[in-house]
Protein backbone atom coordinates (compact mmCIF):
# COMPACT_ATOMS: atom_id res chain seq x y z
CA UNK A 1 0.00 0.00 0.00
CA UNK A 2 1.29 3.58 -1.25
CA UNK A 3 1.80 5.97 1.41
CA UNK A 4 -1.47 7.57 2.24
CA UNK A 5 -2.32 10.85 3.50
CA UNK A 6 -4.86 12.02 5.55
CA UNK A 7 -8.09 14.60 5.10
CA UNK A 8 -6.56 17.94 4.02
CA UNK A 9 -3.04 17.83 4.92
CA UNK A 10 -3.36 15.44 8.27
CA UNK A 11 -0.42 13.35 9.05
CA UNK A 12 0.78 10.84 6.62
CA UNK A 13 0.74 7.04 7.10
CA UNK A 14 3.22 4.49 5.64
CA UNK A 15 1.04 1.29 5.74
CA UNK A 16 -0.42 2.74 9.63
CA UNK A 17 2.94 1.70 10.57
CA UNK A 18 2.68 3.74 13.75
CA UNK A 19 -1.08 2.78 14.86
CA UNK A 20 0.25 -0.85 14.16
CA UNK A 21 3.11 -0.26 16.38
CA UNK A 22 1.18 1.39 18.82
CA UNK A 23 -1.71 -1.49 19.18
CA UNK A 24 1.20 -4.38 19.25
CA UNK A 25 2.28 -2.76 22.30
CA UNK A 26 -0.90 -2.25 23.85
CA UNK A 27 -1.61 -5.72 22.83
CA UNK A 28 1.81 -6.92 24.94
CA UNK A 29 0.99 -4.75 27.81
CA UNK A 30 -3.05 -5.76 28.09
CA UNK A 31 -1.05 -9.17 28.44
CA UNK A 32 1.20 -8.55 30.75
CA UNK A 33 -1.14 -6.44 32.55
CA UNK A 34 -3.73 -9.06 32.98
CA UNK A 35 -1.34 -11.82 34.23
CA UNK A 36 -0.19 -9.04 37.33
CA UNK A 37 -3.57 -8.30 37.97
CA UNK A 38 -4.40 -11.78 38.61
CA UNK A 39 -1.42 -11.86 41.20
CA UNK A 40 -2.29 -8.83 42.86
CA UNK A 41 -6.26 -10.05 42.85
CA UNK A 42 -5.03 -12.83 44.22
CA UNK A 43 -2.93 -11.20 47.17
CA UNK A 44 -5.70 -8.80 47.88
CA UNK A 45 -8.03 -11.78 49.23
CA UNK A 46 -11.25 -11.31 50.36
CA UNK A 47 -11.00 -7.55 50.27
CA UNK A 48 -10.91 -6.95 46.83
CA UNK A 49 -14.11 -6.96 45.42
CA UNK A 50 -15.36 -4.95 48.41
CA UNK A 51 -12.85 -1.95 46.91
CA UNK A 52 -13.55 -2.60 43.50
CA UNK A 53 -17.23 -2.15 43.88
CA UNK A 54 -16.31 1.17 45.59
CA UNK A 55 -14.28 2.65 42.66
CA UNK A 56 -16.79 4.96 40.83
CA UNK A 57 -15.75 3.95 37.12
CA UNK A 58 -17.11 3.30 33.85
CA UNK A 59 -15.23 0.01 31.71
CA UNK A 60 -16.01 0.59 28.10
CA UNK A 61 -14.45 -1.36 25.35
CA UNK A 62 -13.31 0.91 22.52
CA UNK A 63 -13.40 -1.89 19.22
CA UNK A 64 -12.46 -0.15 15.86
CA UNK A 65 -10.27 -1.06 12.73
CA UNK A 66 -7.14 0.82 13.73
CA UNK A 67 -5.24 -1.11 10.70
CA UNK A 68 -6.27 -2.83 7.99
CA UNK A 69 -7.91 -2.04 4.54
CA UNK A 70 -11.10 -0.54 6.74
CA UNK A 71 -8.72 2.22 8.98
CA UNK A 72 -7.77 4.35 6.12
CA UNK A 73 -11.77 4.69 5.06
CA UNK A 74 -12.92 5.84 8.22
CA UNK A 75 -12.19 3.23 11.17
CA UNK A 76 -8.80 4.98 12.41
CA UNK A 77 -10.55 8.46 12.40
CA UNK A 78 -13.55 6.86 14.68
CA UNK A 79 -11.09 5.62 16.87
CA UNK A 80 -9.19 8.85 17.38
CA UNK A 81 -12.16 10.83 18.38
CA UNK A 82 -13.47 8.61 20.15
CA UNK A 83 -9.99 8.52 21.98
CA UNK A 84 -10.16 12.34 22.44
CA UNK A 85 -13.77 12.32 23.79
CA UNK A 86 -12.60 10.30 26.23
CA UNK A 87 -9.83 12.06 27.46
CA UNK A 88 -11.35 15.13 27.25
CA UNK A 89 -14.38 14.15 29.75
CA UNK A 90 -11.59 12.41 31.88
CA UNK A 91 -9.54 15.74 32.29
CA UNK A 92 -12.76 17.12 34.01
CA UNK A 93 -12.72 14.24 36.47
CA UNK A 94 -15.00 11.57 34.47
CA UNK A 95 -18.73 11.67 33.60
CA UNK A 96 -20.69 14.29 36.51
CA UNK A 97 -16.68 15.13 37.57
CA UNK A 98 -16.61 11.78 39.72
CA UNK A 99 -17.22 8.84 37.62
CA UNK A 100 -13.72 8.07 35.67
CA UNK A 101 -14.21 6.24 32.09
CA UNK A 102 -11.84 3.51 32.09
CA UNK A 103 -11.23 2.32 28.39
CA UNK A 104 -9.95 -0.38 27.11
CA UNK A 105 -8.86 -0.10 23.56
CA UNK A 106 -8.64 -2.96 20.80
CA UNK A 107 -7.76 -3.08 17.08
CA UNK A 108 -10.48 -5.28 15.26
CA UNK A 109 -7.55 -5.10 12.17
CA UNK A 110 -10.83 -4.71 9.91
CA UNK A 111 -11.74 -8.70 10.84
CA UNK A 112 -15.08 -9.20 11.93
CA UNK A 113 -13.81 -12.79 13.58
CA UNK A 114 -11.22 -10.89 15.27
CA UNK A 115 -13.87 -8.41 16.48
CA UNK A 116 -15.99 -11.02 17.44
CA UNK A 117 -12.89 -12.56 20.23
CA UNK A 118 -11.75 -9.11 21.05
CA UNK A 119 -15.53 -8.52 22.36
CA UNK A 120 -15.67 -11.92 23.98
CA UNK A 121 -12.20 -10.77 25.93
CA UNK A 122 -13.62 -7.58 26.74
CA UNK A 123 -16.50 -8.37 28.17
CA UNK A 124 -15.30 -11.96 30.38
CA UNK A 125 -11.53 -10.59 31.24
CA UNK A 126 -11.78 -6.84 31.70
CA UNK A 127 -15.55 -6.84 32.67
CA UNK A 128 -16.73 -3.88 30.62
CA UNK A 129 -19.87 -2.51 30.86
CA UNK A 130 -20.39 -1.25 27.31
CA UNK A 131 -18.30 -2.45 23.61
CA UNK A 132 -18.47 0.79 21.80
CA UNK A 133 -16.99 1.53 18.19
CA UNK A 134 -17.17 -0.62 15.04
CA UNK A 135 -17.43 1.66 11.76
CA UNK A 136 -17.96 -1.33 9.56
CA UNK A 137 -21.45 -2.84 9.78
CA UNK A 138 -19.82 -6.26 8.41
CA UNK A 139 -17.87 -6.16 12.29
CA UNK A 140 -21.27 -4.84 13.82
CA UNK A 141 -23.30 -7.05 13.08
CA UNK A 142 -22.23 -10.27 14.89
CA UNK A 143 -20.97 -8.44 17.60
CA UNK A 144 -24.13 -6.99 18.84
CA UNK A 145 -25.51 -10.08 19.75
CA UNK A 146 -22.42 -11.18 21.75
CA UNK A 147 -23.23 -8.03 23.65
CA UNK A 148 -26.94 -9.18 24.03
CA UNK A 149 -25.93 -12.64 25.01
CA UNK A 150 -23.33 -11.32 27.77
CA UNK A 151 -26.40 -8.46 28.92
CA UNK A 152 -23.54 -5.64 28.41
CA UNK A 153 -24.07 -2.69 25.77
CA UNK A 154 -23.92 -2.39 22.44
CA UNK A 155 -22.88 1.11 21.26
CA UNK A 156 -22.60 1.70 17.37
CA UNK A 157 -21.15 5.14 16.60
CA UNK A 158 -20.37 4.56 12.93
CA UNK A 159 -21.83 1.36 11.01
CA UNK A 160 -24.97 1.95 9.29
CA UNK A 161 -26.36 -1.82 8.45
CA UNK A 162 -30.54 -2.27 9.15
CA UNK A 163 -29.14 -5.72 10.17
CA UNK A 164 -27.44 -4.74 13.04
CA UNK A 165 -30.85 -3.74 14.50
CA UNK A 166 -33.51 -5.65 11.88
CA UNK A 167 -35.71 -8.29 13.68
CA UNK A 168 -33.56 -9.08 16.46
CA UNK A 169 -35.32 -7.08 19.14
CA UNK A 170 -32.20 -6.54 21.39
CA UNK A 171 -32.65 -5.27 24.29
CA UNK A 172 -28.98 -3.84 25.23
CA UNK A 173 -27.80 -2.88 21.57
CA UNK A 174 -28.44 1.10 20.93
CA UNK A 175 -27.31 2.72 17.13
CA UNK A 176 -27.23 6.23 17.71
CA UNK A 177 -26.26 6.45 14.19
CA UNK A 178 -28.00 7.17 11.35
CA UNK A 179 -29.05 3.53 8.97
CA UNK A 180 -28.94 2.75 5.47
CA UNK A 181 -32.84 3.48 5.23
CA UNK A 182 -31.61 7.25 6.05
CA UNK A 183 -28.75 6.83 2.91
CA UNK A 184 -31.40 7.40 0.09
CA UNK A 185 -31.73 11.36 0.23
CA UNK A 186 -29.24 10.79 -3.20
CA UNK A 187 -32.59 8.89 -4.78
CA UNK A 188 -34.31 12.14 -3.81
CA UNK A 189 -31.84 14.62 -4.56
CA UNK A 190 -31.51 13.11 -8.18
CA UNK A 191 -35.41 12.90 -8.20
CA UNK A 192 -36.24 16.66 -7.18
CA UNK A 193 -33.76 17.88 -9.62
CA UNK A 194 -34.33 16.20 -12.70
CA UNK A 195 -34.96 19.46 -14.62
CA UNK A 196 -31.25 19.93 -14.33
CA UNK A 197 -30.13 16.67 -16.23
CA UNK A 198 -33.14 18.18 -19.19
CA UNK A 199 -35.82 15.56 -18.27
CA UNK A 200 -39.64 16.17 -16.73
CA UNK A 201 -40.05 13.41 -14.54
CA UNK A 202 -37.33 10.52 -12.87
CA UNK A 203 -39.39 8.29 -14.97
CA UNK A 204 -36.93 9.38 -18.02
CA UNK A 205 -33.58 9.13 -15.69
CA UNK A 206 -31.94 5.45 -15.88
CA UNK A 207 -30.15 4.65 -12.48
CA UNK A 208 -28.34 1.50 -11.67
CA UNK A 209 -27.60 0.57 -8.23
CA UNK A 210 -24.27 -1.73 -7.45
CA UNK A 211 -22.85 -2.56 -4.36
CA UNK A 212 -20.38 -4.50 -1.75
CA UNK A 213 -22.05 -8.00 -0.63
CA UNK A 214 -21.86 -7.42 2.82
CA UNK A 215 -24.16 -6.23 5.42
CA UNK A 216 -23.29 -2.43 5.04
CA UNK A 217 -23.87 -2.72 1.11
CA UNK A 218 -26.51 -5.09 0.55
CA UNK A 219 -29.05 -2.79 3.00
CA UNK A 220 -27.91 0.44 1.35
CA UNK A 221 -28.33 -0.86 -1.51
CA UNK A 222 -31.72 -2.62 -1.03
CA UNK A 223 -32.99 0.66 0.46
CA UNK A 224 -31.77 2.97 -2.33
CA UNK A 225 -33.84 0.14 -5.24
CA UNK A 226 -36.98 0.72 -3.10
CA UNK A 227 -36.32 4.45 -2.93
CA UNK A 228 -36.02 4.59 -6.63
CA UNK A 229 -39.34 2.44 -7.21
CA UNK A 230 -41.21 4.84 -4.70
CA UNK A 231 -40.03 8.05 -7.01
CA UNK A 232 -40.58 6.29 -9.96
CA UNK A 233 -36.91 5.85 -11.43
CA UNK A 234 -36.24 3.20 -13.63
CA UNK A 235 -33.97 0.57 -12.17
CA UNK A 236 -31.76 -0.56 -15.65
CA UNK A 237 -28.94 -2.43 -13.12
CA UNK A 238 -28.42 -3.82 -9.97
CA UNK A 239 -25.93 -6.27 -8.61
CA UNK A 240 -23.66 -6.94 -5.39
CA UNK A 241 -19.91 -7.57 -5.75
CA UNK A 242 -17.76 -9.42 -3.62
CA UNK A 243 -16.30 -7.16 -0.63
CA UNK A 244 -12.67 -8.14 -1.73
CA UNK A 245 -13.04 -8.09 -5.48
CA UNK A 246 -9.66 -7.50 -7.27
CA UNK A 247 -11.17 -7.19 -10.65
CA UNK A 248 -14.55 -4.59 -11.42
CA UNK A 249 -14.29 -4.86 -15.22
CA UNK A 250 -17.22 -7.20 -15.85
CA UNK A 251 -19.36 -4.77 -12.99
CA UNK A 252 -18.39 -2.23 -15.27
CA UNK A 253 -19.11 -3.25 -18.83
CA UNK A 254 -22.21 -4.63 -17.35
CA UNK A 255 -23.22 -1.01 -16.81
CA UNK A 256 -21.77 0.23 -20.03
CA UNK A 257 -24.60 -2.26 -21.52
CA UNK A 258 -26.75 -1.02 -18.97
CA UNK A 259 -26.45 3.00 -20.57
CA UNK A 260 -27.42 4.07 -16.95
CA UNK A 261 -27.49 8.19 -16.05
CA UNK A 262 -27.04 8.05 -12.64
CA UNK A 263 -24.96 5.34 -10.69
CA UNK A 264 -25.56 4.95 -7.25
CA UNK A 265 -22.44 3.34 -5.44
CA UNK A 266 -22.06 1.46 -2.11
CA UNK A 267 -18.56 0.41 -1.41
CA UNK A 268 -15.77 1.34 0.91
CA UNK A 269 -12.17 2.52 0.13
CA UNK A 270 -10.69 -0.22 -1.92
CA UNK A 271 -13.59 -1.15 -4.02
CA UNK A 272 -13.90 2.57 -4.64
CA UNK A 273 -11.13 3.01 -5.83
CA UNK A 274 -10.31 -0.10 -7.92
CA UNK A 275 -14.07 1.18 -9.34
CA UNK A 276 -12.97 4.46 -10.68
CA UNK A 277 -9.54 3.62 -12.10
CA UNK A 278 -11.13 0.76 -14.38
CA UNK A 279 -14.40 2.89 -15.01
CA UNK A 280 -11.73 5.62 -16.74
CA UNK A 281 -9.78 2.29 -18.32
CA UNK A 282 -13.04 0.90 -20.02
CA UNK A 283 -14.75 3.97 -20.83
CA UNK A 284 -17.48 4.26 -18.13
CA UNK A 285 -19.91 7.56 -18.55
CA UNK A 286 -22.30 8.56 -16.67
CA UNK A 287 -24.15 12.04 -15.47
CA UNK A 288 -23.67 11.57 -11.53
CA UNK A 289 -22.25 9.23 -9.10
CA UNK A 290 -23.53 9.02 -6.00
CA UNK A 291 -21.62 6.95 -3.38
CA UNK A 292 -23.10 6.15 -0.03
CA UNK A 293 -20.72 6.80 3.34
CA UNK A 294 -17.70 4.52 3.88
CA UNK A 295 -15.25 5.40 1.47
CA UNK A 296 -17.03 8.02 -0.16
CA UNK A 297 -16.44 10.29 2.49
CA UNK A 298 -12.98 10.48 2.60
CA UNK A 299 -12.79 11.83 -1.07
CA UNK A 300 -9.17 13.62 -0.68
CA UNK A 301 -7.69 10.31 0.01
CA UNK A 302 -9.50 8.71 -3.14
CA UNK A 303 -8.45 11.75 -5.06
CA UNK A 304 -4.62 10.89 -4.07
CA UNK A 305 -5.70 7.28 -5.81
CA UNK A 306 -6.89 8.14 -8.94
CA UNK A 307 -6.92 11.81 -9.82
CA UNK A 308 -8.17 14.58 -8.22
CA UNK A 309 -10.15 14.97 -11.73
CA UNK A 310 -11.69 11.91 -11.34
CA UNK A 311 -13.64 12.43 -8.06
CA UNK A 312 -14.66 16.22 -9.17
CA UNK A 313 -18.47 16.38 -8.92
CA UNK A 314 -18.88 13.21 -7.18
CA UNK A 315 -22.17 12.66 -4.38
CA UNK A 316 -22.02 11.41 -1.43
CA UNK A 317 -24.96 10.88 1.78
CA UNK A 318 -23.38 10.83 5.06
CA UNK A 319 -24.73 12.39 8.41
CA UNK A 320 -23.12 15.70 8.81
CA UNK A 321 -19.76 16.77 9.46
CA UNK A 322 -20.21 18.90 13.03
CA UNK A 323 -18.02 21.72 11.82
CA UNK A 324 -20.64 22.30 8.88
CA UNK A 325 -23.47 22.39 11.42
CA UNK A 326 -25.08 26.35 11.92
CA UNK A 327 -24.44 27.16 15.71
CA UNK A 328 -27.73 29.44 15.62
CA UNK A 329 -29.45 25.76 15.62
CA UNK A 330 -27.14 23.97 18.80
CA UNK A 331 -27.11 23.97 22.32
CA UNK A 332 -24.45 26.50 24.30
CA UNK A 333 -23.25 22.59 25.64
CA UNK A 334 -23.10 21.30 22.02
CA UNK A 335 -20.95 24.36 20.70
CA UNK A 336 -18.39 23.85 23.19
CA UNK A 337 -18.09 20.42 22.29
CA UNK A 338 -17.72 20.63 18.94
CA UNK A 339 -14.55 23.64 19.66
CA UNK A 340 -13.14 21.21 22.04
CA UNK A 341 -13.46 18.26 18.78
CA UNK A 342 -12.19 20.81 16.31
CA UNK A 343 -9.01 22.06 18.38
CA UNK A 344 -8.26 18.78 19.65
CA UNK A 345 -8.28 16.96 16.20
CA UNK A 346 -6.18 20.38 15.02
CA UNK A 347 -3.27 20.07 17.67
CA UNK A 348 -3.22 16.09 17.40
CA UNK A 349 -3.28 15.01 13.68
CA UNK A 350 -3.52 18.57 11.86
CA UNK A 351 -7.14 17.90 10.38
CA UNK A 352 -8.40 21.39 9.28
CA UNK A 353 -11.63 20.24 8.15
CA UNK A 354 -12.12 16.15 9.62
CA UNK A 355 -14.79 14.56 7.70
CA UNK A 356 -17.47 13.05 8.89
CA UNK A 357 -16.13 10.20 10.18
CA UNK A 358 -14.10 11.49 12.49
CA UNK A 359 -17.73 13.52 13.95
CA UNK A 360 -19.50 10.08 14.43
CA UNK A 361 -16.78 8.85 16.65
CA UNK A 362 -16.89 11.87 18.81
CA UNK A 363 -20.83 12.99 18.07
CA UNK A 364 -22.35 9.73 18.55
CA UNK A 365 -20.14 9.12 21.61
CA UNK A 366 -21.09 12.25 23.21
CA UNK A 367 -25.00 10.94 23.49
CA UNK A 368 -23.82 7.93 25.80
CA UNK A 369 -20.52 9.75 27.57
CA UNK A 370 -22.45 13.05 27.95
CA UNK A 371 -26.22 12.55 28.38
CA UNK A 372 -26.69 8.59 29.00
CA UNK A 373 -24.53 8.09 31.50
CA UNK A 374 -25.15 11.05 33.88
CA UNK A 375 -29.35 10.20 33.85
CA UNK A 376 -28.53 6.54 34.56
CA UNK A 377 -26.21 7.60 37.39
CA UNK A 378 -28.73 10.45 38.53
CA UNK A 379 -31.66 8.24 38.41
CA UNK A 380 -30.36 5.13 39.67
CA UNK A 381 -27.02 5.61 41.62
CA UNK A 382 -25.16 3.29 39.71
CA UNK A 383 -23.11 2.17 36.30
CA UNK A 384 -24.14 -1.24 34.97
CA UNK A 385 -25.45 -2.34 31.68
CA UNK A 386 -28.76 -2.52 32.78
CA UNK A 387 -28.89 0.90 34.52
CA UNK A 388 -27.73 2.18 31.19
CA UNK A 389 -29.84 0.12 29.23
CA UNK A 390 -32.69 1.52 31.49
CA UNK A 391 -31.52 5.59 30.82
CA UNK A 392 -31.42 4.60 26.92
CA UNK A 393 -34.76 3.88 27.02
CA UNK A 394 -35.34 7.40 28.85
CA UNK A 395 -33.18 9.69 26.65
CA UNK A 396 -35.37 12.42 24.90
CA UNK A 397 -32.83 14.65 23.05
CA UNK A 398 -34.27 17.42 20.25
CA UNK A 399 -32.41 18.07 16.88
CA UNK A 400 -29.72 20.24 17.49
CA UNK A 401 -28.87 18.33 21.05
CA UNK A 402 -26.08 16.63 19.68
CA UNK A 403 -22.66 17.45 18.17
CA UNK A 404 -24.39 15.29 15.11
CA UNK A 405 -26.56 18.18 14.67
CA UNK A 406 -29.71 15.66 14.51
CA UNK A 407 -31.26 14.70 18.34
CA UNK A 408 -31.69 11.07 19.95
CA UNK A 409 -34.86 8.74 21.03
CA UNK A 410 -34.33 5.08 20.47
CA UNK A 411 -37.04 2.83 19.69
CA UNK A 412 -38.09 0.40 22.04
CA UNK A 413 -37.39 -3.19 22.29
CA UNK A 414 -40.92 -4.25 20.40
CA UNK A 415 -40.13 -2.27 17.39
CA UNK A 416 -38.54 -4.27 14.27
CA UNK A 417 -35.49 -1.99 14.51
CA UNK A 418 -35.09 -1.78 18.30
CA UNK A 419 -31.63 0.40 19.55
CA UNK A 420 -32.59 2.51 16.52
CA UNK A 421 -32.34 6.73 16.74
CA UNK A 422 -35.05 8.13 15.66
CA UNK A 423 -33.84 11.59 15.02
CA UNK A 424 -30.81 10.96 13.18
CA UNK A 425 -30.49 12.38 9.52
CA UNK A 426 -28.07 12.91 7.03
CA UNK A 427 -27.17 15.14 3.95
CA UNK A 428 -26.02 14.95 0.42
CA UNK A 429 -22.95 16.52 -0.08
CA UNK A 430 -21.33 17.05 -3.55
CA UNK A 431 -17.29 17.66 -3.86
CA UNK A 432 -16.85 20.71 -5.66
CA UNK A 433 -12.68 21.90 -6.73
CA UNK A 434 -11.46 19.82 -3.49
CA UNK A 435 -14.32 20.98 -0.94
CA UNK A 436 -17.30 19.25 0.02
CA UNK A 437 -20.79 21.32 -0.16
CA UNK A 438 -24.55 20.67 1.16
CA UNK A 439 -26.76 19.87 -1.59
CA UNK A 440 -29.49 18.57 0.06
CA UNK A 441 -32.11 19.14 1.98
CA UNK A 442 -33.24 22.01 0.71
CA UNK A 443 -33.04 23.60 4.44
CA UNK A 444 -29.66 22.90 4.91
CA UNK A 445 -27.50 23.17 1.68
CA UNK A 446 -24.79 25.20 1.16
CA UNK A 447 -24.71 24.77 -3.08
CA UNK A 448 -26.97 24.05 -5.76
CA UNK A 449 -26.03 20.63 -6.65
CA UNK A 450 -23.97 20.69 -10.62
CA UNK A 451 -26.04 18.14 -12.90
CA UNK A 452 -24.77 16.91 -14.71
CA UNK A 453 -21.26 16.13 -14.72
CA UNK A 454 -19.83 19.68 -16.90
CA UNK A 455 -18.57 18.86 -20.37
CA UNK A 456 -15.00 17.72 -20.64
CA UNK A 457 -14.93 15.81 -17.40
CA UNK A 458 -13.80 12.34 -17.91
CA UNK A 459 -16.81 10.55 -16.83
CA UNK A 460 -18.84 13.06 -18.53
CA UNK A 461 -22.10 11.49 -20.81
Amino acid sequence: MAETKLNNGGPKIKNLKKEEKMMKKLRSLMVGGLALGLAVALAAGACAPAAAEAKKEVRIAVLYSITGALAPAGGLAEYRSSKLLIDWINERGGVLGEWKIIPFYADNQSSPDVAIREAERMITVNNVHVVSGFYSSAIATPVAPICEKHKVIFWDNGAISEKITEGRHLQYCFQPQVNAAKFMETVVLIANNCKKLGVASPAEIKGAVFYEDGPYGTSTGAACVAKMKEVGMPLVYEAGYAHDIMDMSAVILKLKAANADVLFHVGYYPDIVLFLKQARELGLKWKALLGHGAGYADMPVIAGAVGKDVVNYVFNVDPPASQYLDPAKLTPEVNEAIKVFSKGLLELYKEKDPRTHYSMGFGNFWILLEKVLPLAIKKYGDVTPDTIRMACREIDIPAGGTPMGYGCKFLPPEDEHAGQNLRSFTNVFQYVDGKWKIVWPEAVKTAEPVLPLPPGHVFAK
